[in-house]
């Protein structure tokens, strides 16, 4: 049997643990002629240009890398069309797939997408689900159209959150080890006409949105659990952060106090103070939140303890 000429497209730290358990698995039977992902992106206070995740592991794997400004311009339409793929494998690559892409590969266009469709589509489903303090979660395998994770699905994966503080990075870990092996058990099936999609029942659709720096700016009249969950599921960005003394202070980690509202206390919102404990928190609309590990503008990140230590004018300041 020939092998398969696939291009894989994605572009983060997920997609990578995807592609490469994928690539270990099953290089014999399909022909990685093209990975496609994300344009190097300046990092850091020096914005040095830095590969994506996925362009690392394609040199690593000696694969060539195609890396579209706009994968909808037809100059790069042309492109993929003169590659002429039989598989084109993507996960979180970050741009709307044109139909003619779509349309070019024999065995389909297939999205790897870390929800329970027709759960959360769109852009941000690991987070989303943080936010929203779910239980369950996992990964679909599904056949790509023209609308935003609307294809039928080939296979299901779920997975049961049992730790109730799972932050995003653990989560999206979990679930690109879930990916690859559903991947890695679904695709020779798939090929050999052994599967039949599945059609998703659209009236159950809910959808996540885009998530923009802003997002990650702290509202204190929101609950302390509601701040704790966006702590965890913003952790690797946009990060959560707050003004203090008209500077950005992130808030890395933090808990919630369970054992009352605390809304008869005569603490403002937003309001830090010292707890009985000597715990640095803050009060928000609903109970009070417990700051653990906090980095200032410009700084590393630090225990609270050593944040007090330079900056105990924080004690009975309003954060905003």
């Amino acid at each position: 049997m020939n092998k398969i000429k696939t291009i894989l497209m994605g572009t983060p730290e997920f997609a990578e643990n995807i592609f490469r358990k994928f690539y270990d698995a099953l290089k014999d039977k399909f022909d990685i002629i093209a990975i496609i992902t994300a344009q190097d992106k300046p990092v850091g206070r020096k914005q040095v240009l830095t590969p994506s995740p996925v362009k690392k592991w394609a040199a690593e794997a000696n694969l060539s890398v195609l890396q579209p400004d706009k994968i909808r311009n037809p100059e790069w339409i042309e492109k993929i069309k003169t590659l002429n793929p039989e598989l084109i494998i993507l996960t979180a690559y970050g741009q709307i797939i044109p139909q003619e892409i779509l349309d070019i590969p024999k065995y389909k266009a297939l999205n790897i997408h870390p929800s329970l469709l027709p759960c959360y589509r769109g852009a941000s489903p690991i987070q989303s689900v943080i936010l929203n303090g779910e239980t369950e979660t996992g990964v679909c395998l599904m056949i790509m159209d023209a609308e935003m994770d609307h294809g039928p699905i080939l296979g299901i994966s779920k997975f049961q959150i049992l730790n109730p503080k799972i932050t995003y990075k653990e989560l999206a870990k979990e679930l690109a080890d879930f990916g690859a092996e559903l991947l890695v058990k679904i695709l020779p099936d798939w090929i050999e006409g052994k599967i039949k999609a599945q059609h998703q029942d659209h009236e159950k659709a809910t959808f996540c949105k885009l998530i923009k720096k802003e997002n990650g700016k702290i509202d204190w009249k929101k609950s302390a659990e509601e701040i704790e969950r966006q702590i965890r599921a913003f952790a690797e960005w946009p990060e959560s952060y707050t003004d203090f003394n008209g500077k950005i202070l992130k808030i890395l980690e933090a808990d919630f106090e369970n054992l009352s509202t605390t809304l008869g206390t005569s603490k403002k919102i937003g309001e830090a103070f010292l707890t009985d404990k000597k715990e640095l928190a803050v009060q928000t609309g609903n109970r009070i939140l417990i700051l653990k590990q906090l980095q200032p503008e410009g700084k590393k990140p630090m225990s609270t303890r050593d944040f007090l230590n330079g900056h105990p004018e924080i004690i009975g300041s309003i954060l905003r």
